[in-house]
């Protein structure tokens, strides 16, 4: 991985670039995904699961998870339940084939599915929030709770950029109109 940069959003979202969007051969398998790259008995999303955690689960044998309490920034509830909690790929795994995933090795979008370096990459959130989302991208969907948007856009274009993933042009014109309502925050990216 590259050394990370510092760049402010509007710049990040002016530099991502455009180009038109295929889903042809994409099937989910292709990106292996919720793995243990670690091999410490915990797959990609309970790894997610006990970063995430707002109060810590038990972790028991195999990485089972017991109690514990997680924060949904989509919808702004907390869920007291891992399985009421879904890993979302920031940039589902669907849009990032359609932006340039597909045309990767197979190792390289199994890290992406598993990308625990960047913690934009994967966010726990309620499966309801989860599943609304499913494969669309910010010019269709964005969070339902409005103060989380600014935050959502800031890291689909932290994941967009570590990635190298393009957008289309209607995905860029909704980038564009809501960072220009959100802090100029600088973005710190690692290139993937």
């Amino acid at each position: 991985m590259a050394a990370a940069s510092a760049v402010p959003l509007r710049e990040a979202v002016a530099a991502l670039a455009v180009a038109d969007e295929s889903r042809d051969g994409y099937q989910r398998d292709k990106f292996r995904h919720w793995t243990d790259a670690d091999r410490d008995g915990c797959s990609t999303r309970a790894e997610v699961l006990i970063d995430e955690a707002a109060v810590a689960p038990e972790v028991g044998p195999k990485c089972a998870l017991a109690g514990g309490l997680w924060y949904s920034s989509y919808d702004d509830e907390y869920v007291s339940d891992a399985r009421g909690v879904d890993i979302d790929h920031m940039v589902p795994l669907a849009e990032a084939w359609d932006s340039g995933a597909s045309a990767w090795t197979a190792t390289r979008r199994e890290a992406y599915a598993n990308d625990l370096d960047s913690p934009p990459a994967l966010i726990a959130v309620t499966a309801r929030s989860n599943r609304s989302k499913a494969d669309q991208d910010p010019s269709t969907w964005l969070p339902p709770y409005a103060a989380a948007q600014c935050g959502y856009i800031t890291d689909w274009v932290s994941v967009k950029t570590r990635w190298g993933l393009t957008v289309d042009n209607n995905e860029k014109a909704v980038l564009v109109e809501k960072a220009a309502h959100c802090s100029n925050v600088p973005i710190v990216v690692g290139i993937a």
